[in-house]
């Protein structure tokens, strides 16, 4: 499904038409104007929304419950407005190949997944959730075999300085910038070190993928039903395509509500995988070692219970909400500026 199409739910209703956008399939894409206008369009969001990151990440490694806004303040007094963008080059050099996987895996699973499924017979909606949720899975398994060392050398970038104010744990080192922290990383730990928390990553990425997708593909139809059955009871046909405006209120919407489900579902995840990615662990015989993911759950529990698993739930919520309905919005205008046939971004009607 292309993130802003979606068509009205099968009805017993022969009565109502409902043109709804048009999906811009692979196929349909200048490949190199579609990946070039995408590193721009998502370096810009995620220079955007960095900040929140920078709050939930510190929030996860936290040893107490410390709000958003205690933490807000503390950056500020002790390391300015920079603070909230430590480890930002880095994040931004790893997110334009890591976007470029996820992108092109994304379209690629969906069209072929969506052929497939219709191919057996399914229903178009089924179809579309069954592919929308398979890209998912596959995107964000691509994206992880870069995106997993980037995420862990900007990560210890973010909590670095964050000890002194006493809100959050001082089991990391130093770092100047993204290069010292990559080289000392490799020092004292090899490329292994790179990847802590890869396996926890995909098990984290891939099943929120696969649910946001599904979520996204199934209320965005809901909100399109929706809005079919309110203009049939004005005895009105939505005979003309629905606005850009209407369209955008759509995604948002369904980004929101998809983001919200996705956050609740793997956040107990996320904050494993935070942790063992940022702390160094404990000393054992003389030697460093990380903690593995046990260590950590006992750790998260003897904090604060299950409750410590959902340290950051706002600040991830809301940063994937936002996240979610700039890169749906972003994404598919990309998608139409990409398009080899500026026409085939057209509606197709639905009868209900």
């Amino acid at each position: 499904m292309s993130l802003g199409a979606a068509t009205a739910e099968e009805t017993s209703s022969p009565s109502t038409e409902m043109k709804v956008p048009a999906e811009v399939d692979w196929h349909m894409l200048d490949k190199s104007r579609f990946f070039f206008l995408g590193a721009a369009l998502f370096s810009g969001v995620s220079a955007a929304l960095y900040p929140i990151v920078v709050l939930k990440t510190r929030q996860q490694v936290s040893p107490s419950n410390v709000s958003c806004f205690r933490m807000s303040l503390s950056i500020m007094q002790y390391e300015g407005f920079r603070g909230f963008y430590r480890g930002f080059g880095t994040s931004l050099m790893g997110t334009i190949p890591a976007r470029a996987l996820y992108m092109g895996a994304l379209e690629v699973t969906k069209s072929s997944v969506r052929s497939a499924t219709v191919r057996l017979g399914i229903s178009d909606t089924t179809a579309l959730a069954i592919a929308n949720a398979a890209a998912g899975l596959s995107s964000a398994m691509a994206a992880q075999l870069v995106w997993t060392p980037v995420d862990v050398v900007s990560q210890r970038l973010m909590v670095q300085n964050g000890a002194k104010i006493g809100l959050i744990s001082d089991r990391c080192d130093k770092y100047r910038n993204g290069i010292d922290a990559f080289r000392k990383i490799l020092c004292s730990d090899g490329p292994r070190g790179l990847y802590r928390g890869f396996g926890i990553s995909i098990l984290t990425y891939a099943p929120c993928n696969a649910v946001w997708w599904a979520s996204y593909s199934v209320v965005s139809r809901l909100i399109w039903a929706g809005l079919g059955r309110m203009d049939s009871n004005r005895r009105h046909h939505m005979s003309s395509s629905p606005n850009s405006r209407s369209a955008l209120a759509v995604q948002g919407l369904s980004a929101v509500a998809a983001s919200g489900v996705s956050a609740v579902i793997t956040m107990p995840l996320d904050t494993i995988k935070t942790r063992l990615q940022v702390m160094d662990g404990v000393e054992e015989n003389g030697r460093r070692r990380a903690m593995t993911a046990f260590q950590t759950v006992r750790s998260l529990v003897k904090e604060g219970g299950l409750r410590a698993c959902y340290r950051g739930l706002g600040p991830r919520w809301a940063s994937m909400a936002m996240s979610a309905t700039t890169m749906v919005t972003t994404y598919e205008f990309l998608k139409k500026l990409s398009a080899k046939n500026q026409d085939c971004f057209t509606f197709m009607t639905s009868r209900k």
